[in-house]
């Protein structure tokens, strides 16, 4: 399942960087629409620059699974001040 995020539209308005790689993507993929979206910047961003997406995402699972923990273990002091009570 796709992000709707994906599929927006990007505008070059807000900083030089973002101009920069919304025009250099254009230029790359020349879409039939003229629209730049963050899927078409990540197919790009995959094709030719790989190992910055790769530590991005790297980051991102280590964040998640570190949550997924912490989420554990409230989960399971929560049982067990519930069980304790219930004594």
């Amino acid at each position: 399942m796709k992000s709707k995020d994906l599929l927006k539209t990007i505008t070059p308005e807000h900083s030089e960087l973002k101009e920069i790689i919304v025009n250099y993507v254009g230029n790359t993929i020349n879409p039939e629409n003229e629209n730049i979206t963050v899927e078409n910047i990540i197919n790009v961003f995959a094709d030719q620059f790989p190992e910055f997406l790769l530590v991005l995402a790297e980051e991102n699972w280590v964040n998640g699974y570190t949550q997924a923990l912490n989420d554990l273990n409230f989960v399971n002091k929560n049982e067990e001040i519930h069980t304790d009570t219930k004594k």
